[in-house]
């Protein structure tokens, strides 16, 4: 189930609210400029290939460019024996932002967003057909766990892909890992 917990960040050991429906973690999360959309999944076989998923999400990502103004779509995922999946991890784990929006929208599996918005993280546990844009410039990291099992369509309006700004912080050091919040979800 996708869950949004919500953090002070000067008490990171346990979230002051958990939402687990989908209608109020959208609110809480527009309320702060966060996209947080829900949308119908398309039956692929397990080994779809990242144009077979781009196709099946055609239209979908297809208003998304427009409205978005991205440019470039692809289709990311690991998989719990990827011999660099520690690596991958590591990578996003850091508070960072970005100079144009992150979207991703969840095919299959799960992975952990946290966002850093003012005194408060939101840490939002996304599932398949879960669809986030994290507006750029937004302080946040990303958490896909020690056995990572996910894929997801990306949208970039910089032909480059992913370009991360860390901010030096150790705010990502001090809050419950995906171990924990995935765990207790």
């Amino acid at each position: 189930m996708t869950t949004l917990s919500i953090f002070d960040q000067n008490q990171p050991d346990t979230p002051e609210q958990v939402v687990e429906n989908p209608a109020d973690i959208a609110r809480l999360l527009g309320e702060q400029g966060i996209r947080f959309e829900r949308w119908p999944t398309r039956a692929l076989p397990s080994d779809a290939s990242q144009d077979d998923i781009l196709d099946a999400y055609a239209d979908e990502v297809e208003h998304l460019k427009r409205d978005g103004g991205f440019v470039t779509a692809d289709v990311v995922g690991l998989t719990p024996d990827n011999p660099q999946k520690d690596a991958f991890r590591q990578k996003f784990l850091d508070e960072h932002t970005h100079s144009e929006d992150e979207v991703r929208f969840f095919v299959h599996g799960q992975g952990l967003f946290y966002l850093h918005l003012g005194e408060r993280i939101y840490a939002i546990l996304c599932r398949r057909n879960d669809l986030i844009s994290v507006p750029h410039g937004t302080r946040h990291w990303f958490d896909m766990g020690p056995e990572p099992a996910f894929t997801c369509i990306r949208l970039f309006t910089n032909p480059e892909g992913w370009v991360a700004e860390f901010t030096g912080e150790d705010i990502a050091s001090r809050l419950p890992r995906y171990e924990q919040l995935a765990g207790a979800a």
